[in-house]
């Protein structure tokens, strides 16, 4: 299952045709449920502004490279959350799977 807003690209025949291909069930949100994708649409927010937008790739796997750097040596180790307790999304899992193990 492929879950998307209502956005045209996911409605156009070529996606319906590729879902088809790929053996792949589409599911859309109803319009105007803005909480559906709120933490994908924060995060590609952010990969734009602090990456994407300041590079020229001169291949697709130079872009892949970078987002999978970006995504990987500073979002997931790196960067600190507001809204988990300013810590990076490593290390509130690492504190959570603690408390976990420490009852």
């Amino acid at each position: 299952m492929v879950h998307s807003d209502q956005g045209s690209q996911f409605s156009s025949g070529d996606w319906q045709s590729f879902l088809k291909a790929n053996h792949l069930v589409g599911s859309m949100s109803r319009r105007g449920n803005c909480h559906d994708n709120a933490v994908a649409e924060s995060f590609f927010q952010l990969l734009k502004r602090e990456r994407i937008k300041r590079q020229v790739y001169s291949t697709r796997e130079a872009a892949r490279r970078d987002v999978f750097n970006y995504i990987e040596m500073f979002y997931n180790p790196k960067r600190r959350h507001g809204t988990s307790d300013n810590l990076s999304p490593v290390e509130y899992e690492r504190r959570y799977f603690k408390s976990l193990t420490g009852v």
